[in-house]
């Protein structure tokens, strides 16, 4: 029996089972993880039906508090009657758990909190009327509760009887006057940032001109001239477009809608603050679904907004995306010529082991050693000699000594160049020298060798090391907080003024906004969901930025597969 044991650990077979288990627990904790993620994020944006209930409340000693409560049933969770006790509600102590649930009520200007936990076995008379209405707003949240007159310049043109669901006068009104606020709004929107964006850069450039010309001593009346005159063609089409936009505010701020709250509360809304309104209740599947996607569509496409809480993260999803991207284009020419060095040109002693353990030391230094070392030399020395060489006019306000997208790509190459070498060195190793020997042979110099036949027959190793510089760069927070990532910056690097990619601009990243959203919110159970929805979008950008580089290397790997046997 002992001999055969020791045969069966003898014959490795354990040990293959022990590393096929390791496996499938990793890929089964790796996909409960995505379902966790996508489970508590995508479900954010489901439109879930309005309760209308009455919650009593129980006091020492008193008239019971009973009072209307209006909102969304967002979770519940058990809780210790003793927990319930020290938080002021009396309950009895006989009963050792009390069920409670969270519901999201909104109206913050008249509940000044968006959540309130209640006891479930308080709330009463639990109905979903149909006519209850949820509003998606600029500011201050959603607003919840019954829709009963929309005026038109403070004048009634429509009411509803709160107490019929089937009176819908006053919600098809709104309807309209929704949407005509929006497509208001996208014309301020493309005035503001385009029409108006364009005529404040070429201001500042004139600025910055005239600026240089007085710097080198060619402010002549005539060069001056030329620029006032430039200043007030600029200046009249300011003003032009400034009097289009007074218009454009004063008629979206003609139409309001009057809403009825929980508790009988009554109070006025600007349609302008709508940015979506919907009834629930009223929904059938198909309808629920296409609000679904209009909210989906609006993380992924639109700007944030309530301090990140509540739009989209468009702007996180394009910062991160470019500076990966840039990082890549940073890390591979410089990773690969260290590699080539190292392996193909330099002597093989003391010197170059030595390199070779600096560099794997290198991929073990945290990262925010780096996002140090980025702000000292990049932004402090480099960047400030770049605005005192290239830049004087706009003195002392940096150009490029300050963080923005350049700085945090070339940190980030900085971090990851250690993987790209070792990975690179690896895939030259693995060259048969036989190859080499026969180009050599054939007149080829080094060079072409290496270029011709050694560099392609590497590349997939170098795809290899891209990769897994990619997926450490994109998920790095700490060293793009000292290096030009901030909390909001709708503005994205590329717009239509020259130089058309704004290297020196700050930007959103993904990692740095589940970071704010998650705990620098002043709103925690708003920002919930939004942490798990941006996490799971950030794993699949990563995945989608692996896979096409696995996509590329895969290829590479096919094509030079013959010589390599």
């Amino acid at each position: 029996m002992i001999n055969s044991v020791k045969k069966f650990f003898a014959s490795g077979t354990p040990w293959i089972w022990v590393n096929a288990g390791a496996v499938a627990i990793s890929v089964i904790m790796t996909v409960g993880l995505l379902l966790l993620l996508a489970i508590n994020g995508l479900n954010h944006f489901w439109p879930k039906d309005i309760m209308l209930a009455h919650y009593t409340q129980p006091s020492d000693g008193e008239e019971p508090l009973r009072r209307e409560i209006i909102g969304e049933r967002v979770d519940r969770e058990q809780v210790p009657a003793e927990r319930i006790i020290a938080s002021g509600i009396p309950v009895s102590a006989e009963k050792p758990l009390y069920e409670r649930e969270l519901i999201k009520v909104g109206n913050r200007e008249l509940n000044n909190s968006d959540f309130t936990w209640l006891l479930t076995d308080y709330l009463e008379d639990i109905r979903y009327p149909d006519n209850l209405t949820a509003f998606e707003r600029r500011e201050w949240g959603n607003f919840y509760g019954y829709v009963l007159e929309v005026r038109e310049s403070g004048t009634a043109v429509a009411s509803s009887d709160p107490t019929d669901p089937a009176d819908a006068r006053a919600w098809m009104a709104l309807e309209e006057r929704i949407a005509r606020a929006l497509a208001i709004h996208e014309e301020i929107d493309e005035l503001e940032k385009d029409d108006i964006g364009e005529v404040n850069y070429a201001l500042e450039r004139l600025r910055l001109q005239r600026r240089a010309l007085e710097l080198r001593g060619e402010a002549s009346e005539e060069a001056l001239a030329e620029i006032e005159a430039e200043v007030a063609v600029w200046e009249s089409s300011y003003e032009q477009l400034q009097t289009r936009l007074s218009a454009l505010y004063e008629e979206v701020e003609r139409d309001s809608v009057l809403m009825l709250a929980m508790n009988e509360e009554q109070t006025e809304i600007r349609i302008s603050e709508i940015v979506r309104a919907y009834q629930p209740n009223r929904m059938h599947l198909g309808g629920k679904l296409f609000v679904y996607a209009q909210k989906l569509w609006e993380f992924l496409s639109d700007e944030p907004r309530e301090a990140n809480t509540e739009g989209g993260i468009f702007p996180a999803i394009f910062g991160t995306v470019t500076m990966v991207l840039l990082m890549s284009v940073f890390v591979t020419p410089f990773g690969v010529v260290a590699a080539v060095y190292l392996r193909e040109y330099a002597r093989q002693g003391f010197i170059t082991r030595t390199i070779r353990i600096a560099v794997n030391n290198l991929a073990g230094v945290p990262s925010i050693v780096y996002g140090v070392f980025g702000l000292g030399f990049f932004i402090y020395f480099l960047g400030s000699e770049i605005d005192q060489a290239f830049y004087p006019e706009a003195l002392p306000a940096p150009t490029f000594g300050t963080p923005g997208m350049l700085w945090a790509s070339l940190t980030l190459a900085l971090l990851t160049v250690p993987v790209v070498i070792v990975s690179t060195e690896e895939g030259l190793a693995r060259i048969p020298r036989s190859l080499r020997e026969g180009s050599l042979a054939l007149g080829a110099t080094k060079f072409e060798t290496l270029w011709r036949v050694v560099l392609p027959m590497a590349s997939p190793a170098m795809m290899t090391g891209l990769i897994l510089a990619v997926a450490r760069a994109a998920g790095e927070v700490a060293p793009l907080m000292l290096v030009g990532v901030v909390k909001l910056a709708p503005t994205l690097p590329i717009n239509g003024n020259y130089p058309y990619f704004h290297l020196d601009q700050k930007f959103m990243h993904l990692g740095f906004h589940i970071y704010d959203v998650g705990f620098q919110s002043p709103n925690v159970e708003a920002a919930r969901p939004l942490v798990f929805a941006t996490a799971f979008l950030l794993v699949v950008v990563i995945a989608l930025l692996n896979q096409l580089a696995v996509t590329i290397r895969n290829r590479l790997r096919e094509k030079y597969k013959a010589l390599d046997m």
